[in-house]
């Protein structure tokens, strides 16, 4: 019983710290794309700009490798279910701080 209680909590654990990892690398993505299209004369210019959307494709495809050279996830675990979780969880992230941030810096 014991044994059980103690390999869900590490389940947990587990599970907490990717999605803290995932949402962590989607808003330095939008941090990263805000600094890139800072110049940008209006916020539809810097809603446009394709750099800003290669960050976020970056950081995506990034965090792949990184989650398995740390050794959260085995070979075997990691499946496509994760690939489109974690996908989702730092795109969703990247576009909501973005966003925010376009509409402080340019007014709305």
């Amino acid at each position: 019983m014991s044994t059980e209680s103690m390999s869900d909590r590490r389940e947990h654990v587990r599970s907490v710290g990717v999605t803290a990892l995932s949402a962590l690398i989607g808003v330095g993505a939008a941090l990263l794309s805000a600094a890139i299209t800072a110049d940008a004369p209006t916020a539809e210019a810097a809603a446009t700009d394709t750099t800003a959307y290669i960050v976020v494709f970056t950081a995506i495809i990034a965090q792949f490798p990184l989650l398995q050279l740390t050794g959260v996830y085995d070979d075997e675990e990691f499946g496509p279910k994760h690939y489109l979780f974690l996908t989702f969880m730092t795109f969703s992230l990247w576009f909501v701080v973005w966003g925010i941030l376009l509409t402080v810096e340019y007014g709305g």
